[in-house]
């Protein structure tokens, strides 16, 4: 601008012993204008809150995130230096624990709760083994095979219990099923053992069943309706046959 028409300088940043901001204009003849120092800083304060100086400000989130990350530097840094060889020795020492515990992992498989036999077999109504076939045909149709299994198991339970080769007894759990069942059917002592081991490990144990289980249930049931009985006094008069063989 020409001289004529002045330029309007303003000293807004004044020490802290002034006590007034100066607007001073380019001419030689005319004295300086003085403000007070609150009122030119009120003015600052109001031209700098102005929207065209914090458009390239950083949002909110991107605040968030970078206080975040100086509080990560800042512990890595804390962290590095009271570790041994510095920040080389805690990215180390990091790195073996991560290969411990990928290791525990690929060993010992993924968590699970232990097996426990303590439930019933039975938690609802009583049903027949027809209806628990029929309900286990019905989840094994849809792919739901770890209630095809359970539902599986109680028909071959009560099954035996229809036979009258296992006492109904509420309460009863899989695992005695099977011990009980083993009496009068031992050939079957290892697949009815089997079986209850796969029903606990789906019900109690957390673990996933398959087709395949459910088919080894499936056959497991049809073999035993048509597996003739041992009774007692068979079995009695077998091992006393067997006794006389070996003594004579």
């Amino acid at each position: 601008m020409s001289p004529a028409g002045g330029v309007l300088t303003a000293v807004l940043a004044l020490p802290h012993t002034g006590a007034t901001a100066v607007l001073a204009l380019p001419r030689g003849d005319e004295p300086p204008v003085t403000i007070p120092r609150d009122p030119a800083r009120e003015a600052a304060k109001r031209e700098l809150s102005k929207r065209m100086y914090h458009e390239n400000d950083p949002g909110l989130v991107q605040r968030a995130l970078n206080a975040f990350w100086d509080w990560v530097d800042k512990l890595f840094s804390a962290a590095s230096a009271a570790t041994p060889g510095g920040a080389l020795g805690l990215v180390v020492i990091v790195l073996a624990v991560v290969a411990v515990v990928v290791a525990l992992w690929w060993r010992l498989g993924t968590p699970r709760r232990t097996p426990t036999s303590s439930a019933a077999l039975f938690d609802d109504r009583p049903k027949s083994a027809a209806e628990h076939r029929a309900a286990a045909e019905a989840h094994a149709a849809q792919g739901h095979w770890n209630q095809a299994v359970q539902e599986r198991m109680r028909a071959i339970v009560r099954s035996l219990e229809e036979r009258a080769l296992l006492d109904p007894r509420p309460g009863r759990t899989a695992d005695e099923a099977a011990a009980e069942a083993s009496r009068t059917l031992p050939s079957h002592t290892d697949r009815l053992r089997a079986a209850a081991r796969n029903f606990d490990d789906v019900t109690y144990g957390g673990r996933a069943a398959d087709s395949r289980a459910y088919h080894r249930l499936t056959e497991l049931d049809r073999d035993l309706e048509r597996t003739k009985p041992v009774l007692a006094s068979s079995a009695q008069n077998t091992a006393h046959s067997a006794r006389q063989g070996t003594t004579s």
